[in-house]
């Protein structure tokens, strides 16, 4: 629709997850309309995480060094693995500021649909580290969907003949949500994970 470089520019960006044409025009005209001084920081910036980040050596995180804050922290505890789906997990954990241990990041989640299968994932990453036998629990965190339900199952079948604790996150109901507001899903769950007060 547009001339050259600028439908490059949309173009490009509309490949970006979540940005759909009319966002992509949208930051494209933004792009052109603002100071050159912000678009090189930007440019900078995706120069620099391309240059600088990779994935932690232990867990798949992303990092700056060879191993992620967090699997270089020795405050962190050995024997227990919380696996998630993507780097950005981690940090919603992390806000939590509940969880004290060590994390496994797979790159997503078993999608057949997607054609995503168990090797295009860490899993085997993930056995090999459950094999010396420092961890004792594994805490699966996965998201609450189709495919994460999916990998999660597959992961407790995988794991539970070495003997470990494997947990799931709860789920159910938000704090603060309304009950005539829960689909019938997220109702069974918040029955089913239900404890004493």
């Amino acid at each position: 629709m547009y001339e050259g470089a600028v439908q490059d520019l949309i173009d490009e960006l509309g490949r970006l997850p979540g940005v759909g044409p009319k966002s992509a025009q949208r930051i494209a005209f933004h792009l052109l309309a603002a100071d050159a001084a912000d678009v090189g920081r930007l440019v900078a910036s995706l120069q620099r995480v391309q240059a600088e980040v990779r994935f932690c050596s232990i867990c798949f995180n992303v990092a700056e060094a060879d191993q992620c804050r967090i699997c270089r922290d020795p405050r962190r505890t050995l024997d227990v693995v919380c696996v998630v789906e993507e780097p950005k997990d981690v940090v919603a954990i992390e806000r939590t500021r509940e969880f004290r241990g060590r994390y496994h990041v797979l790159g997503g989640a078993i999608s057949p649909i997607e054609g995503i299968g168990p090797d295009d994932l860490k899993v085997k990453e993930l056995m090999s580290r459950l094999m010396d036998g420092s961890v004792t629990e594994l805490i699966i965190a996965t998201d609450p969907n189709l495919e994460g339900e999916a990998t999660a199952a597959y992961l407790a079948r995988l794991v539970s003949p070495m003997g470990l604790a494997v947990s799931r996150l709860a789920s159910g109901l938000p704090v603060g949500g309304d009950l005539e507001y829960a689909d019938e899903v997220t109702l069974g769950r918040a029955f089913e994970g239900r404890r004493r007060i």
